[in-house]
């Protein structure tokens, strides 16, 4: 599974952040990005995911 963000949905509130800062950072530009993590717990980017308030987080 891969995890991306919708730069257009993101409105920077931060929550996947604090659900999981290795895998989500917050940047200069207000949104949050993946990091260059690639063996990542499915579970917390699952939560992650279903916390985000405007479903920016895109699981494929």
């Amino acid at each position: 599974m891969a995890v991306r963000i919708d730069e257009d949905a993101c409105i920077g509130c931060g929550v996947c952040e604090g659900l999981y800062p290795d895998l989500f950072r917050m940047e200069d530009d207000g949104k949050a990005h993946v990091t260059g993590l690639t063996d990542y717990d499915s579970t917390l980017a699952h939560e992650a995911a279903e916390q985000c308030p405007t479903e920016a987080i895109i699981e494929e």
